[in-house]
Protein backbone atom coordinates (compact mmCIF):
# COMPACT_ATOMS: atom_id res chain seq x y z
CA UNK A 1 0.00 0.00 0.00
CA UNK A 2 1.61 3.42 -1.02
CA UNK A 3 2.18 5.54 1.91
CA UNK A 4 0.89 8.94 0.32
CA UNK A 5 -1.20 9.22 -2.99
CA UNK A 6 -1.04 12.67 -4.88
CA UNK A 7 -4.74 14.33 -6.09
CA UNK A 8 -3.95 17.15 -8.75
CA UNK A 9 -6.32 18.39 -10.89
CA UNK A 10 -6.46 18.24 -14.90
CA UNK A 11 -4.98 21.68 -15.81
CA UNK A 12 -1.78 20.55 -13.89
CA UNK A 13 -1.41 18.98 -17.86
CA UNK A 14 0.50 15.69 -16.50
CA UNK A 15 1.12 13.01 -19.60
CA UNK A 16 -0.58 9.73 -18.71
CA UNK A 17 2.70 7.62 -18.31
CA UNK A 18 3.70 10.03 -15.31
CA UNK A 19 0.33 9.79 -14.00
CA UNK A 20 0.36 5.57 -14.28
CA UNK A 21 3.71 5.49 -13.01
CA UNK A 22 3.34 7.33 -9.94
CA UNK A 23 -0.27 6.44 -9.37
CA UNK A 24 -1.25 10.09 -9.39
CA UNK A 25 -4.94 10.64 -8.90
CA UNK A 26 -6.37 13.17 -11.33
CA UNK A 27 -9.90 15.12 -10.94
CA UNK A 28 -11.44 15.97 -14.46
CA UNK A 29 -11.85 19.67 -14.88
CA UNK A 30 -15.32 19.95 -17.04
CA UNK A 31 -15.21 21.14 -20.91
CA UNK A 32 -18.70 22.23 -22.27
CA UNK A 33 -19.46 22.51 -26.18
CA UNK A 34 -22.86 22.80 -27.61
CA UNK A 35 -24.53 21.71 -24.57
CA UNK A 36 -22.56 18.31 -24.08
CA UNK A 37 -20.15 18.40 -21.17
CA UNK A 38 -17.14 16.25 -21.51
CA UNK A 39 -14.20 15.33 -18.60
CA UNK A 40 -10.84 16.70 -19.66
CA UNK A 41 -8.72 14.27 -20.59
CA UNK A 42 -11.44 11.26 -19.49
CA UNK A 43 -14.50 11.44 -21.86
CA UNK A 44 -11.88 13.75 -24.31
CA UNK A 45 -8.81 14.33 -25.44
CA UNK A 46 -7.03 17.64 -25.38
CA UNK A 47 -6.63 17.16 -29.34
CA UNK A 48 -10.15 16.04 -29.62
CA UNK A 49 -11.26 19.50 -27.33
CA UNK A 50 -9.42 21.43 -29.46
CA UNK A 51 -10.90 20.62 -32.55
CA UNK A 52 -14.50 21.12 -31.14
CA UNK A 53 -12.53 24.26 -29.97
CA UNK A 54 -12.16 25.17 -33.42
CA UNK A 55 -15.48 24.58 -34.74
CA UNK A 56 -17.25 26.92 -32.84
CA UNK A 57 -14.79 29.15 -30.13
CA UNK A 58 -17.89 31.09 -28.59
CA UNK A 59 -19.87 27.86 -27.62
CA UNK A 60 -16.69 26.38 -26.00
CA UNK A 61 -16.44 26.68 -22.36
CA UNK A 62 -15.39 25.14 -19.08
CA UNK A 63 -16.24 24.45 -15.53
CA UNK A 64 -14.31 24.47 -12.59
CA UNK A 65 -14.16 20.49 -10.77
CA UNK A 66 -16.89 20.91 -7.66
CA UNK A 67 -16.07 19.52 -4.22
CA UNK A 68 -17.89 16.54 -5.01
CA UNK A 69 -15.57 15.87 -7.90
CA UNK A 70 -12.53 15.73 -5.21
CA UNK A 71 -14.36 14.11 -2.74
CA UNK A 72 -14.60 11.17 -5.28
CA UNK A 73 -10.80 11.67 -5.82
CA UNK A 74 -10.03 11.52 -1.84
CA UNK A 75 -12.54 8.37 -1.95
CA UNK A 76 -10.71 6.67 -4.36
CA UNK A 77 -7.71 7.40 -3.66
CA UNK A 78 -8.58 5.99 0.30
CA UNK A 79 -8.99 2.75 -0.87
CA UNK A 80 -5.21 2.20 -1.61
CA UNK A 81 -3.91 4.81 1.28
CA UNK A 82 -4.62 6.75 4.77
CA UNK A 83 -2.23 9.89 3.53
CA UNK A 84 -3.09 12.12 0.50
CA UNK A 85 -1.79 15.22 -1.04
CA UNK A 86 -3.83 17.12 -3.06
CA UNK A 87 -2.10 19.84 -5.14
CA UNK A 88 -4.39 22.40 -6.37
CA UNK A 89 -3.99 25.53 -9.46
CA UNK A 90 -3.12 28.76 -7.54
CA UNK A 91 -5.88 29.91 -5.79
CA UNK A 92 -5.80 33.63 -7.21
CA UNK A 93 -6.92 32.30 -10.33
CA UNK A 94 -9.48 29.66 -9.99
CA UNK A 95 -11.99 27.87 -6.79
CA UNK A 96 -9.84 24.89 -7.05
CA UNK A 97 -8.13 25.33 -3.79
CA UNK A 98 -11.45 26.17 -1.91
CA UNK A 99 -13.15 23.47 -3.77
CA UNK A 100 -10.40 21.16 -2.75
CA UNK A 101 -10.63 21.82 1.61
CA UNK A 102 -14.82 22.16 1.20
CA UNK A 103 -14.21 18.29 0.15
CA UNK A 104 -11.94 17.96 2.89
CA UNK A 105 -13.70 18.80 5.89
CA UNK A 106 -16.46 16.26 4.13
CA UNK A 107 -14.02 13.96 3.73
CA UNK A 108 -13.48 14.07 7.63
CA UNK A 109 -16.78 12.40 8.56
CA UNK A 110 -16.83 9.69 5.53
CA UNK A 111 -13.18 9.03 5.76
CA UNK A 112 -12.09 9.64 9.02
CA UNK A 113 -9.24 7.71 9.51
CA UNK A 114 -7.96 9.21 6.02
CA UNK A 115 -5.06 12.50 6.53
CA UNK A 116 -5.99 14.67 3.68
CA UNK A 117 -3.77 17.85 2.94
CA UNK A 118 -4.23 20.45 0.07
CA UNK A 119 -1.45 22.47 -1.45
CA UNK A 120 -2.20 25.61 -3.10
CA UNK A 121 0.52 25.15 -5.79
CA UNK A 122 0.61 28.73 -6.90
CA UNK A 123 0.88 28.32 -10.11
CA UNK A 124 -1.10 26.44 -13.45
CA UNK A 125 -0.31 24.41 -16.02
CA UNK A 126 3.02 21.96 -16.37
CA UNK A 127 4.59 24.08 -13.49
CA UNK A 128 1.50 23.14 -10.81
CA UNK A 129 2.36 19.18 -12.77
CA UNK A 130 6.30 19.70 -11.39
CA UNK A 131 4.73 20.44 -8.13
CA UNK A 132 2.64 17.23 -7.63
CA UNK A 133 5.01 15.13 -9.52
CA UNK A 134 7.66 16.56 -6.31
CA UNK A 135 5.65 15.21 -4.32
CA UNK A 136 4.68 11.60 -6.29
CA UNK A 137 8.33 11.29 -6.23
CA UNK A 138 8.99 11.45 -2.36
CA UNK A 139 6.20 9.58 -1.86
CA UNK A 140 7.34 6.64 -4.03
CA UNK A 141 10.84 7.06 -1.91
CA UNK A 142 8.78 6.28 0.85
CA UNK A 143 8.48 10.01 2.53
CA UNK A 144 5.79 10.43 5.48
CA UNK A 145 3.24 12.97 4.42
CA UNK A 146 4.74 15.70 6.09
CA UNK A 147 8.00 15.17 3.77
CA UNK A 148 6.51 14.69 0.85
CA UNK A 149 4.23 17.95 1.39
CA UNK A 150 7.95 19.58 2.24
CA UNK A 151 9.29 18.20 -1.22
CA UNK A 152 6.34 19.57 -3.16
CA UNK A 153 7.03 23.07 -1.62
CA UNK A 154 10.53 23.08 -2.49
CA UNK A 155 9.43 23.09 -6.03
CA UNK A 156 6.52 25.19 -5.76
CA UNK A 157 9.11 28.06 -4.70
CA UNK A 158 11.22 27.79 -7.87
CA UNK A 159 9.14 26.42 -10.56
CA UNK A 160 7.57 28.77 -13.16
CA UNK A 161 6.58 28.50 -16.62
CA UNK A 162 6.72 31.01 -20.31
CA UNK A 163 4.07 31.26 -22.65
CA UNK A 164 4.20 32.63 -26.27
CA UNK A 165 0.79 32.83 -27.25
CA UNK A 166 -0.11 32.73 -30.97
CA UNK A 167 -3.32 34.70 -30.98
CA UNK A 168 -4.59 37.61 -28.23
CA UNK A 169 -7.95 37.31 -29.77
CA UNK A 170 -9.60 34.91 -27.25
CA UNK A 171 -7.92 36.22 -24.37
CA UNK A 172 -11.05 38.39 -23.31
CA UNK A 173 -12.37 35.47 -21.87
CA UNK A 174 -10.03 35.60 -18.59
CA UNK A 175 -11.96 38.73 -17.49
CA UNK A 176 -8.86 40.68 -17.36
CA UNK A 177 -8.86 41.88 -21.35
CA UNK A 178 -11.96 44.17 -22.61
CA UNK A 179 -12.73 42.18 -25.95
CA UNK A 180 -12.36 44.91 -28.26
CA UNK A 181 -8.84 44.88 -26.62
CA UNK A 182 -7.95 41.40 -27.99
CA UNK A 183 -9.75 42.25 -30.93
CA UNK A 184 -7.36 45.01 -31.70
CA UNK A 185 -4.29 43.08 -30.50
CA UNK A 186 -5.24 39.93 -33.10
CA UNK A 187 -5.65 42.38 -36.38
CA UNK A 188 -2.28 44.48 -34.82
CA UNK A 189 -0.88 40.98 -35.00
CA UNK A 190 0.34 41.12 -31.24
CA UNK A 191 1.49 37.86 -29.59
CA UNK A 192 2.04 38.03 -25.92
CA UNK A 193 4.43 36.31 -23.92
CA UNK A 194 2.81 35.52 -20.40
CA UNK A 195 4.76 33.62 -17.09
CA UNK A 196 3.94 33.38 -13.38
CA UNK A 197 4.26 35.07 -10.43
CA UNK A 198 2.94 35.56 -7.00
CA UNK A 199 0.53 32.79 -7.90
CA UNK A 200 -0.92 35.04 -11.25
CA UNK A 201 -0.41 34.82 -14.73
CA UNK A 202 1.85 37.98 -15.69
CA UNK A 203 2.12 39.57 -19.26
CA UNK A 204 6.13 39.48 -19.63
CA UNK A 205 6.57 40.61 -23.29
CA UNK A 206 5.37 40.75 -26.64
CA UNK A 207 6.72 40.27 -30.37
CA UNK A 208 5.03 40.03 -33.77
CA UNK A 209 6.38 36.61 -34.98
CA UNK A 210 6.55 33.25 -33.36
CA UNK A 211 10.01 32.83 -34.29
CA UNK A 212 11.00 35.70 -32.29
CA UNK A 213 8.60 34.76 -29.48
CA UNK A 214 10.00 31.41 -29.05
CA UNK A 215 13.84 32.94 -29.29
CA UNK A 216 12.35 35.04 -26.61
CA UNK A 217 11.14 31.92 -24.21
CA UNK A 218 14.38 30.63 -24.27
CA UNK A 219 16.16 33.02 -24.00
CA UNK A 220 14.89 34.36 -20.58
CA UNK A 221 14.82 31.30 -19.82
CA UNK A 222 18.77 30.64 -20.30
CA UNK A 223 18.88 33.73 -18.34
CA UNK A 224 17.83 31.85 -15.44
CA UNK A 225 19.34 28.82 -15.48
CA UNK A 226 22.18 28.97 -17.81
CA UNK A 227 23.93 25.91 -17.55
CA UNK A 228 22.47 24.21 -14.38
CA UNK A 229 20.84 21.23 -15.13
CA UNK A 230 16.98 22.01 -15.28
CA UNK A 231 13.51 20.22 -15.06
CA UNK A 232 11.72 20.98 -18.27
CA UNK A 233 8.14 20.23 -19.61
CA UNK A 234 7.06 21.98 -23.08
CA UNK A 235 3.53 22.39 -23.38
CA UNK A 236 1.26 22.96 -26.72
CA UNK A 237 -2.09 23.33 -27.62
CA UNK A 238 -2.95 21.74 -30.90
CA UNK A 239 0.83 22.23 -31.78
CA UNK A 240 2.48 18.44 -31.96
CA UNK A 241 5.07 19.49 -34.56
CA UNK A 242 6.18 22.83 -33.46
CA UNK A 243 6.16 21.52 -29.80
CA UNK A 244 8.71 18.69 -30.88
CA UNK A 245 10.68 21.03 -32.47
CA UNK A 246 11.04 23.10 -29.59
CA UNK A 247 11.27 19.95 -27.39
CA UNK A 248 14.73 19.27 -29.32
CA UNK A 249 15.97 22.42 -29.23
CA UNK A 250 15.61 22.90 -25.50
CA UNK A 251 17.42 19.58 -25.54
CA UNK A 252 20.23 20.50 -27.49
CA UNK A 253 20.71 23.88 -26.05
CA UNK A 254 20.18 23.30 -22.12
CA UNK A 255 21.33 21.08 -19.69
CA UNK A 256 18.15 19.12 -19.24
CA UNK A 257 17.90 16.60 -15.80
CA UNK A 258 14.04 15.78 -16.74
CA UNK A 259 12.36 16.99 -20.32
CA UNK A 260 8.83 15.57 -21.52
CA UNK A 261 6.20 16.74 -23.56
CA UNK A 262 2.22 17.24 -22.88
CA UNK A 263 -0.90 19.32 -23.97
CA UNK A 264 -2.02 22.25 -22.72
CA UNK A 265 -5.41 21.80 -20.91
CA UNK A 266 -8.22 22.76 -23.00
CA UNK A 267 -9.36 24.88 -20.09
CA UNK A 268 -6.61 26.84 -20.26
CA UNK A 269 -6.42 27.12 -24.28
CA UNK A 270 -10.00 28.42 -24.21
CA UNK A 271 -8.46 31.78 -23.26
CA UNK A 272 -5.36 31.49 -25.25
CA UNK A 273 -6.13 29.48 -28.29
CA UNK A 274 -4.61 27.03 -30.46
CA UNK A 275 -0.65 27.22 -31.32
CA UNK A 276 -0.19 28.56 -27.70
CA UNK A 277 3.62 27.00 -27.39
CA UNK A 278 5.55 27.38 -23.93
CA UNK A 279 7.27 25.53 -21.08
CA UNK A 280 7.55 24.93 -17.22
CA UNK A 281 10.80 24.85 -15.78
CA UNK A 282 12.78 24.90 -12.42
CA UNK A 283 17.03 24.45 -11.82
CA UNK A 284 17.96 21.76 -10.24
Amino acid sequence: MPGVIIVTDSIACLPRGLVEQYGIEIVPISICFRNEVYRDWVDITPTEAYELFLQDPERFTTSPASPGHYLEAYHKASEQTKHILCVTLSSKLSTGYEMACVAREQAKSELPQTSIEVLDSQTVTAAQGFVALAGARAAAEGENLAEVVQAAEEVRDRVTFLLFVDTIRHVYRTGRVPKVAAQVGSVLKIKPILTSSSGLVRFAGAVRSKERGINRVLKMMGDKVGQNPVHVAVMHAYAQEEAERLTARISSEFNCAELWLTEFSPVMGYATGTGTLGFAYYKE
